[in-house]
């Protein structure tokens, strides 16, 4: 256990949107006692009777989009002693950006809001991978197409609105609206990884944890196991470098199966759900967030054990609410 005079005997941490992420913030509370330090943990949230209040404060928020967020926000940070966000949906990774830019009484492990801003927006990110010459599914404009294909709303996350297009009819019906979607060759036969990363600030890559999504739910992994893939470790790095990313990254690729052709799928620029996998395997991503922010020695973790598979479940947290 290290301890040095600088640190404070108690870090307070908001979690934007990170309601159902529970088992994260258990292991930064775990991460933090290691440290010497307790971990108090809050959580902005449009409702207080969500899974994190079983281990933590819910404080009632405003949406993404609201004009006066970053006020509220303020407001918050000033009245719980907040020295630290971590966001957990998209909406929150340039929310926590512009906080920290603004007012710059905090610290949180995100990308610049501009570069946020363009992962979130498929077609832009697309467009951003093309001109780093990263490996991406074939793009359609106009042409002659290639079936299968699958349509991607610009701006949406967790596979919603997300269709196979097989027939030239209906690529006429989403052409209509074509401004709306990313338009990509569908691989059928195919595997999907996800690469779990965190980069400090001053641009160390610290962490690069690789993983094979078994099973999908609601566009979420609710089974995923690492795997040893000096490949994937290779191609995320260049990535990082190319374009410049920081803190934690989640990075999406699939697998072509007849050619085994790896691609770019997308960039997450912030945790992932299924990332508790690779903290099981020894990537203690939690440990090097909290390390940056304390300001203490931060190495690479280089032994992060493949074939560590879980299994994410349901477990209810009971609220007592009273009816008026």
């Amino acid at each position: 256990m290290e301890k040095t005079d600088a640190q404070p005997r108690r870090l307070n941490v908001l979690f934007l949107g990170g309601a159902k992420r529970v088992s994260f913030g258990r292991k930064l509370i775990e991460a933090g006692k290691r440290l010497g330090v307790e971990i108090k943990i809050f959580s902005y949230e449009l409702h207080t009777n969500v899974p994190i209040a079983s281990i933590g404060t819910v404080v009632l928020g405003r949406r993404w989009d609201a004009p006066d967020l970053l006020s509220h926000m303020h407001n918050v940070v000033k009245a719980n002693d907040i020295q630290m966000m971590l966001p957990f949906v998209d909406g929150a990774v340039a929310a926590a950006g512009a906080y920290e830019g603004n007012y710059g009484d905090i610290w949180a492990p995100v990308v610049d809001p501009g570069l946020a801003e363009t992962m979130f927006d498929k077609t832009s990110a697309a467009a951003a991978f093309k001109n780093a010459r990263l490996p991406i599914p074939a793009t359609y404009s106009w042409g002659r197409p290639e079936f299968p294909l699958i349509a991607k709303p610009r701006h949406g996350s967790a596979s919603k609105g997300i269709f196979i297009i097989d027939t030239i009819s209906e690529l006429r019906r989403v052409l209509k609206e074509k401004d709306a979607y990313l338009i990509q060759r569908y691989y059928p036969k195919r595997e999907e990884f996800t690469v779990d990363c965190y980069v400090s600030r001053r641009g160390k890559i610290l962490c690069v944890s690789p993983r094979r999504r078994l099973e999908v739910l609601g566009g979420e992994v609710v089974r995923t196991i690492t795997v040893d893939s000096p490949e994937l470790i290779e191609l995320s790095t260049g990535i990082i470098e190319a374009l410049k990313l920081r803190g934690a990254i989640t990075i999406q690729f699939l697998r072509d199966k007849e050619t085994e052709q790896l691609m770019l799928m997308e960039i997450n620029p912030r945790l992932g759900g299924g990332v508790v996998c690779s903290i099981h395997a020894g990537a203690d991503i939690p440990d090097l967030i909290l390390r940056e922010a304390l300001d203490l020695p931060l190495e690479p973790v280089t032994d992060i054990r493949p074939y560590i598979e879980i299994c994410r479940y349901f477990e209810e947290v009971a609220f007592n609410v009273v009816t008026y």
